[in-house]
C-alpha cells in the first residue's frame, strides 16, 4: 500500500519535528493570500546540452509549461547541489554555474539571469523546525536548474531559487522535507525536482538509443508505481533488487524525485512525459503532479 504525503507529514508532526500546517500558512499569510495549488514537477534533465538543443526532451519541457499556470517563483531541488545540511540560495541575483566539463564552448557562454528572492528564501527557511535550512549566498543556479528553466521560461523573468540536498540524510528525510514545503504550492511557487530516476554514468553506451535489458525491465515498474501513488516503493529504493542497484548506484539524481512525491498525494493526477531510456542507463522520465 502506498504512503501519501499526509501520512508522513502526520508522522513528522507527531514527533514534534515539523511546524503545523496552520502555523505554516500564518507565517506566509502576511505577504499573499492562498491561491490555487500550483502543480509540481520532476524533470529528467539528462545532458547539459538539452539547454541548447531543440529535441524531444526540451520540447516536452516547453510543452508542459503550456499545461500549468505561470509560476510566481520557482524552487528547484537539483541533483548537482549536495551538501551537509540543507541550504537555499538567498541572493538577489544568483549566478549561472557551469558545473561540467568536456562540452562545446557555446554551452559555457550560456547565462540564465533569472532573479532570486531573498524574501521567499526566508519564508521557506521558516517551514521546517527540525531541520534548519541555511541561507546561501555563493552557489547560484547549476545546470540541473538552468538547463531546464532556460527551455521552460526563456525570458528568465521568474525568480528562481535552489534548495540543496543533504546527502547525509536517508530517503525518508527528503520525502518529509518535500511534504513540509508543500505549502509553497498555494503561493504560486513551482517546485521542481531535477535529476534522473535511472542514472548510471559508469556504464553509458553513447551509441545505444534505448536502455539495457535491466533498465527496460525496471522502467515500467517505476512508471506503474508512480501512477499508483506507491510512494513506499520509492522511499525504499534500496530494495529494488539488482536492477535497482544498477539504476541507482548513487542516489544523487534519484533523491529530487522524493521531494516531488512528498509534495503530492494520491488524489492528484500524475502525468508521466518524456518517458524514454537513452544510452543504456539513463531515463529521461519526467512527472507532472497537478
Amino acid at each position: 500500500m502506498g504512503l501519501d504525503r499526509r501520512t508522513f507529514l502526520g508522522l513528522g508532526l507527531a514527533a514534534g519535528g515539523m511546524v503545523g500546517i496552520g502555523q505554516l500558512l500564518n507565517k506566509l499569510s502576511d505577504t499573499e493570500e492562498d491561491g490555487e495549488c500550483m502543480p509540481a514537477l520532476f524533470v529528467g534533465h539528462g545532458s547539459p546540452m538539452n539547454a541548447l538543443e531543440d529535441n524531444e526532451f526540451s520540447r516536452g519541457w516547453r510543452e508542459i509549461t503550456g499545461k500549468i499556470p505561470k509560476p510566481k517563483a520557482i524552487l528547484c531541488v537539483s541533483a548537482h547541489w549536495l551538501t551537509r545540511g540543507t541550504s537555499i540560495t538567498a541572493m538577489e541575483k544568483p549566478s549561472t554555474i557551469h558545473d561540467f566539463g568536456g562540452f562545446p564552448d557555446e554551452l559555457f557562454q550560456v547565462e540564465y539571469p533569472a532573479p532570486g528572492s531573498p524574501v521567499l528564501a526566508e519564508q521557506t527557511r521558516n517551514l521546517v523546525r527540525y531541520a534548519p535550512i541555511n541561507p546561501d549566498y555563493q552557489w547560484g543556479l547549476d545546470h540541473g536548474t538552468w538547463s531546464v528553466s532556460r527551455q521552460m521560461y526563456p525570458a528568465a523573468d521568474i525568480p528562481v531559487l535552489q534548495l540543496s540536498i543533504d546527502y547525509h540524510k536517508p530517503a525518508l528525510f527528503h520525502y518529509e522535507l518535500g511534504a513540509a514545503l508543500s505549502v509553497l504550492r498555494k503561493k504560486g511557487v513551482l517546485i521542481i525536482g531535477s535529476g534522473n530516476i535511472i542514472h548510471n554514468l559508469g556504464i553509458l553506451d553513447f551509441k545505444r538509443s534505448g536502455g539495457y535489458d535491466w533498465a527496460e525491465a525496471l522502467n515500467p515498474v517505476i512508471i506503474q508505481n508512480l501512477h499508483e501513488g506507491n510512494h513506499r516503493f520509492f522511499i525504499d529504493y534500496e530494495k529494488m533488487g539488482k536492477e535497482g542497484k544498477l539504476a541507482i548506484p548513487t542516489p544523487d539524481h534519484f533523491l529530487p524525485l522524493l521531494y516531488i512525491l512528498g509534495l503530492s498525494n494520491k488524489k492528484e493526477p500524475t502525468l508521466v512525459f518524456n518517458d524514454k531510456l537513452i544510452m543504456g542507463s539513463i531515463s529521461m522520465t519526467s512527472v507532472l503532479v497537478s
